[in-house]
């Protein structure tokens, strides 16, 4: 029974106990009430932060994020984000599924694979779509989608380069068996191309940067990027269904703090671009260049990414042509339900707010 119960008790069985002693004990009790809340608060901010681990890669997009790591702006949160990079971002959807990190920044591509192979990772916020910071890039001898018949083409398996491959090959009428597959990492690419052990190469920045600036810029060329695909390869916060449910409150304090992030960089755009520069190990005025290749979608626009629509911004639109690409490649066995592949009550309750 508690303390609070036993008095109004003892006033039920004794009616010679005045109202004016009842209010005489609630104002005694209302401090010790507060003290406890108080001393309880303390003892949770003592206790440490929260933690979160994230998965990502080196993406440009990703500039928000690493601008609040810099700057710890999770802190007067009392959170502690970290962010993990992994080389491979078809690695990302395993570490997520094992529980290595909390979350991770994946393409739509990765989710809808993932979903389909029934996993139950969800996309809680829209980053960016890439707009030309993804690319396909050849030799100077190869001038159209159709010269890559019978060539050799470095790429990684199961990544947005492939996904951007396949896509490419489409409007050309060809298929991924119309060449010869060479598997590395996108930050490999680079230097296979250099060596001559390829022709073709799909990266995206900062690796693609590195490439076109070859030879003086006159080695390679860009053949076909993501801006010929705007919306197709979109960048998004991924959590398992179980964290979703587990830590809704740290998820959302996650994205609260990217758009803090995407805000600095607005406000003072020479300092956000040496800190993501040092994240990624480029100069700040590679940052600005290479920031042109890539959208990041500002709040007012996430809700779009969740409505129904056949524009490949939405979710609807790009999920149907990712999933029938997938299918085409023998990646998944089935389309998924595109309303399995997001949770909108992140972005909702943002923009209530």
């Amino acid at each position: 029974m508690s303390t609070t119960f036993a008095f109004k008790a003892s006033c039920t069985a004794f009616p010679g106990f005045s109202q004016r002693a009842s209010t005489l004990m609630g104002r005694l009790l209302k401090p010790i009430s507060s003290a406890i809340l108080l001393a309880a608060a303390s003892t949770a901010f003592a206790a440490g932060p929260t933690t979160m681990k994230i998965g990502t890669v080196v993406w440009i997009g990703y500039g928000p994020f690493y601008v609040a790591e810099a700057l710890d702006l999770y802190k007067k949160h009392n959170m502690k984000v970290t962010l993990q990079v992994f080389t491979d971002p078809a690695l990302i959807p395993s570490a997520i599924a094992s529980g290595a990190v909390d979350g991770g920044m994946l393409t739509y591509d990765q989710v809808v694979g993932q979903v389909a192979a029934g996993q139950k990772q969800k996309v809680v916020m829209p980053i960016d779509y890439s707009n030309g910071g993804d690319a396909i890039v050849a030799d100077k001898t190869i001038t159209k989608i159709a010269d890559f018949k019978g060539k050799k083409v470095g790429f990684n398996p199961l990544s947005p380069s492939d996904f951007l491959l396949s896509y490419a090959l489409k409007t050309a009428g060809l298929t991924d068996k119309d060449i010869t597959p060479i598997n590395m990492t996108p930050e490999g690419v680079p230097a296979a191309m250099a060596s001559g052990q390829m022709p073709i190469g799909v990266t995206y920045e900062p690796s693609l940067s590195q490439i076109v600036s070859q030879g003086g810029g006159k080695k390679f060329k860009v053949v076909f990027s993501s801006k010929d695909a705007p919306g197709l390869i979109a960048d998004v916060l991924v959590f398992d269904d179980k964290v979703i449910k587990a830590k809704p409150t740290e998820i959302n304090t996650i994205m609260k703090v990217y758009l803090e992030g995407m805000a600095y960089m607005q406000s003072k755009p020479d300092e956000a671009n040496k800190i993501i520069g040092k994240f990624m190990g480029v100069s700040a005025k590679e940052v600005k260049e290479q920031l042109s290749g890539v959208y990041n979608i500002p709040q007012a626009e996430m809700a779009k990414a969740f409505v129904k629509s056949a524009e490949t911004t939405s979710y609807y639109g790009s999920g149907d042509v990712i999933g029938k690409l997938l299918l085409a490649k023998g990646q998944i066995k089935a389309i998924p339900a595109t309303e399995a592949t997001f949770d909108a009550q992140f972005v909702t309750a943002l923009n209530k707010k």
